[in-house]
């Protein structure tokens, strides 16, 4: 299957394929997290980037809640649609069981409970077992009239009369749902947990102490009585799973909210980083500001020679110094011609650090100071699109057209976004304009190739990478991305063999700076192909040990770990990637499966019997 994103998405297969839809359990989500993030997704102004071994692409964020194939939603529309399923799943915790199904709503017919004796602690001992069983049922029956008619504080008298008769799991539950629609909560909660204690697997007892923790904000506990809910109906009800997914978004959003309020900005990984500066073709040193020029680092000029001098080094620490050094340029000021330059690169880094609003005005700036400077046009375009200004971002590539029309630059960018919103032949057009201006621009050449591969043009695209190996054979960003393909069509000793010739070339070009990708894709192919954790594992680490803010590396051992049930191991792995997020979207997801993992693990110390079951349907030691 062609790619969706460039570079090709390579899943983790599971062992055995899984038995249940993949929109209806969260554990396939939470397995599909490489997949999902095979090349992480940054929110980088208005648009996703997502990091590519040929720098970036803009990936046009998609509400969580919207199909990808499916039509947008207003906002009206999507708050709609979640207030529907919430009332759904509330009204289906709330209506009774089979067995307590109300009549039509009518007067219920309380003049037969005349005929029982009074029912209380006391007087229950004197009957008979049959006589118990007789008048639970008839209490029972009498409890479903009551609440037919919405007598809900009749029939709670009647089901716990019914109850005192015999402690049944349904009759506990019944009373429930009349708690359920007073909104007592609490009692709710205890007349489930009754009920769970006499029937573990009662499923109407779970989806209703779960709706109940809902409402008290308890979402941990609420997902915990969901996820063990959908396990044992085997993922069949689609209003439990679609309860899950609620329930981890509520979560995460609620715990991002929290994080975020005291979270400083930082950078994200040195990989990141500096695919994100080699998406735009080098240029040399601006000119009074050679490392030949003597400037004082007391000056802003000075600065700014330190600045791009720490950029050239390629290494996170380096881009800190690099962002700490722009910023100081600016402010100690006269810095002449190189003005719009420092704006330029401090907002760079402000995008970087996901400080949208700050960057788009240092580039905004830019521009005012120097119209000629098409990279922040380029740049503010991602900005636009960020906060949700498509027809702004579009005007921008114009104007720096306007600017410029033999920049190479502005097509390759373009081309991202074209290809993003699956206009492949206006991609093409505009990755082979870009190679028309610049042939020299390995990264045009790449995504050009991946354009054709997704485009069905497999023996184009295989052609195009052929000669860029024949163009480019000491660049390893072009075997990263052939093997990828390979992978992709599951000729994995092909593909393992152009990720070793990435990973030593990267290894004999930038021993300080290298890029860990190969790495984690020669990983994910040992895995896909043999399996072979212990390998996939090592070559994980080797990644983090290089960079240790990866998120690509940290997302694939966390699936690793994952696919061998090492779930405790995985859930630190997922916490990390919470902690490496710099953006809202990208914490809420990171949170949404580490929750989900929590999850996972309490469903083994409190439901032994249902993590197996789950293991079985999965095929495997790990969650699917």
């Amino acid at each position: 299957m062609a790619p969706t994103i460039p570079p090709p998405s390579v899943p983790i297969p599971a062992a055995t394929p899984v038995t249940v839809p993949a929109d209806s359990s969260i554990w396939d989500r939470v397995s599909n997290w490489v997949s999902e993030n095979k090349a992480v997704v940054y929110t980088i102004a208005g648009v996703s980037v997502v990091i590519t071994t040929a720098g970036v692409v803009y990936y046009l964020r998609k509400g969580s809640e919207q199909k990808e194939s499916g039509p947008k939603l207003s906002k009206k529309e999507r708050r709609k649609r979640k207030q529907a399923e919430k009332e759904e799943a509330e009204k289906a915790a709330a209506s009774p069981t089979e067995e307590a199904a109300p009549t039509q709503p009518k007067a219920a017919v309380v003049e037969s409970a005349d005929e029982l004796p009074e029912i209380d602690e006391e007087s229950v001992v004197r009957l008979s077992e049959e006589e118990r069983k007789a008048y639970a049922a008839k209490l029972k029956e009498l409890g479903n009239k009551a609440y037919g008619s919405k007598d809900f504080n009749k029939a709670i008298q009647l089901y716990s009369k019914a109850i005192i008769c015999k402690p049944d799991p349904v009759y506990f539950s019944n009373r429930a749902a009349c708690h359920n629609a007073l909104a007592e909560w609490e009692q709710v909660v205890a007349d489930t947990t009754a009920a769970l204690k006499l029937d573990p697997h009662y499923v109407k007892a779970l989806n209703r102490r779960a709706n109940a923790y809902d409402q008290l904000s308890r979402y941990s506990d609420a997902l915990l009585d969901f996820t063990a809910s959908c396990i044992i109906d085997g993922f069949r009800n689609e209003q439990s799973a679609q309860a899950v997914e609620r329930l981890l978004k509520k979560f995460a959003e609620n715990k991002a909210k929290e994080i975020l309020e005291t979270k400083p900005p930082k950078l994200p990984s040195s990989t990141f980083v500096g695919n994100y500066l080699q998406s735009f073709r080098s240029k040399p040193r601006p000119e009074g500001l050679e490392d030949s020029v003597e400037l004082s680092e007391e000056t802003g000029l000075g600065q700014m020679q330190l600045g791009l001098k720490h950029l050239e080094s390629k290494t996170g620490t380096g881009y800190e110094e690099a962002s700490a050094a722009f910023k100081k340029a600016l402010d100690l000021g006269e810095l002449g011609a190189h003005e719009a330059l420092a704006y330029n690169l401090r907002g760079t880094f402000h995008c970087l650090m996901g400080k949208h609003e700050e960057a788009l005005a240092d580039l905004s700036k830019s521009i005012e100071i120097d119209p000629a400077m098409t990279q922040s046009y380029i740049k503010r375009a991602s900005m636009n699109l960020e906060l949700g200004h498509p027809d702004k971002a579009e005007e921008d590539f114009n104007k720096a057209i306007e600017q410029n029309a033999e920049d190479p630059d502005i097509y390759y960018h373009r081309a991202q976004l074209h290809f993003i919103k699956g206009e492949f032949a206006e991609a093409a057009k505009d990755y082979q304009k870009s190679i028309d201006l610049d042939s020299d621009f390995i990264f045009s050449h790449i995504q050009l190739g991946v354009t054709q591969y997704k485009m069905g043009s497999i023996a184009s695209s295989m052609a195009t990478f052929r000669r860029c190996m024949k163009n480019f054979d000491q660049t390893p960003d072009v075997y990263n991305y052939y093997g990828e393909l390979l992978l992709d069509q599951n000729k994995f000793q092909e593909a393992i063999e152009k990720f070793d010739t990435a990973i030593a070339l990267e290894k004999e070009t930038k021993p300080m700076c290298m890029n860990v990708l190969p790495l984690i894709n020669k990983a994910l192919a040992l895995f896909q192909w043999k399996q072979d954790y212990a390998e996939a594992e090592q070559l994980c680490e080797k990644a983090l040990i290089i960079d240790p803010e990866c998120d690509i590396a940290v997302a694939t051992m966390a699936q690793l770990l994952l696919q061998q049930g090492k779930v405790v191991e995985a859930l630190k792995f997922f916490e990390r990637a919470a902690e490496l997020a710099r953006t809202e979207g990208e914490l809420v997801n990171a949170l949404s499966y580490a929750e989900a993992t929590r999850t996972q693990i309490q469903v083994q110390e409190n439901y032994p019997e249902l993590a197996s079951k789950l293991q079985g349907m999965s095929g495997g030691p790990g969650m699917r």
